[in-house]
């Protein structure tokens, strides 16, 4: 009589080797191992299904990222592609150099944010999948990431109206590098332009950090073009009418010729008598500049006409005597 052992088979199987086309009909027909048989899912199945979720998530990544870069990638000093379809605003004569550097760090900006929240979509995505194949419910974790996300952003409010203002600046082009701006609590050239913040020299050479989302107003004096105001007073015994024509016909040789002739867009205009006080009456002439060279302008007007209004006697409110100016100053 035969043992009742020696009758068992030697392995035993699991149920699920019954399903056809499973992992476990296939793992066991390959080991004869049941345990690793009745794991497979586990073990195998859904390893396999995360890695393929993050190699799609990596490739769909680095696609989308390369088209980004694409995008902000501007040849030849031509506009980056992202930019054509949002509004700019430039100086009218502005140098290359410093008109590429601009728009390239705008570009820049908005390139990587949008890298950052394209990969922020995609990782969060495959994270998910990766859950949902886990057999993890999804609904408490979005649940408890949806209070950890308010509680989160109640805490760095700041932060987040720093980048929605650093987000709207470089979509509008309110400013960029190289304007001269005024920004309330700081002036001066702009080195940098940030998400969370925008970067300042004055005329002193101090460097300012303001926050964008401190910035209420913003005052360009580098878009489209500027306008360079030169008041100069005269004394009550001075013809106002000869004080004007002197003026406006020395701004009008001074703006005709180098180095101001570059700068000057329009012949100046003489606007007249400005302000009348008890000792000076102010007269007031405008010329239209390119953007950020009114000063300079200013200056050297002023030179042309001091030096023309002593060669024509036409006094100053106080006289004390009438210093020589060379004519290498204008």
């Amino acid at each position: 009589m035969t043992p009742p052992l020696l009758t068992q088979p030697l392995l035993t199987q699991p149920n699920c080797v019954e399903d056809d086309g499973s992992w476990c009909q296939t793992v066991f027909s390959w080991t004869g191992n049941e345990w690793l048989a009745m794991y497979s899912e586990l073990l195998i199945a859904k390893p396999l299904n995360i890695l393929m979720i993050v190699i799609i998530a990596l490739l769909v990544r680095y696609f989308v990222h390369r088209t980004i870069s694409r995008l902000t990638r501007g040849n030849g000093g031509k506009t980056p592609k992202l930019l054509v379809p949002l509004k700019e605003r430039r100086p009218e004569s502005s140098a290359m150099a410093l008109l590429s550097e601009r728009r390239m760090q705008r570009a820049r900006t908005i390139g990587s944010v949008l890298k950052s929240l394209s990969s922020f979509v995609i990782f969060g995505l495959a994270l998910m999948y990766a859950l949902k194949s886990l057999g993890i419910e999804l609904a408490p974790i979005l649940a408890s990431a949806g209070v950890l996300g308010v509680a989160v952003a109640f805490g760095a409010q700041n932060l987040v109206r720093d980048f929605l203002s650093g987000m709207f600046m470089m979509v509008e082009d309110q400013y960029g590098v190289g304007d001269i701006v005024d920004l309330g609590e700081a002036s001066g050239t702009v080195e940098a332009v940030g998400l969370r913040v925008t970067t300042l020299r004055d005329l002193n050479g101090t460097v300012w950090y303001v926050r964008n989302g401190e910035i209420l107003r913003v005052g360009n004096s580098s878009q489209g073009f500027a306008v360079a105001v030169v008041d100069f007073p005269i004394s009550h015994t001075s013809s106002v009418e000869k004080a004007m024509e002197v003026a406006l016909r020395v701004a009008t040789e001074a703006a005709a010729r180098e180095p101001l002739s570059k700068d000057v867009l329009n012949p100046p205009d003489m606007l007249g008598v400005d302000k009348i006080t008890s000792d000076t009456i102010t007269l007031r002439l405008t010329v239209k500049v390119r953007p950020s060279t009114q000063w300079a302008v200013q200056r050297r007007l002023r030179v042309a006409i001091k030096r023309a209004y002593d060669e024509e006697n036409i006094e100053p409110p106080y006289p004390h005597g009438r210093p020589q100016l060379d004519s290498a100053q204008v």
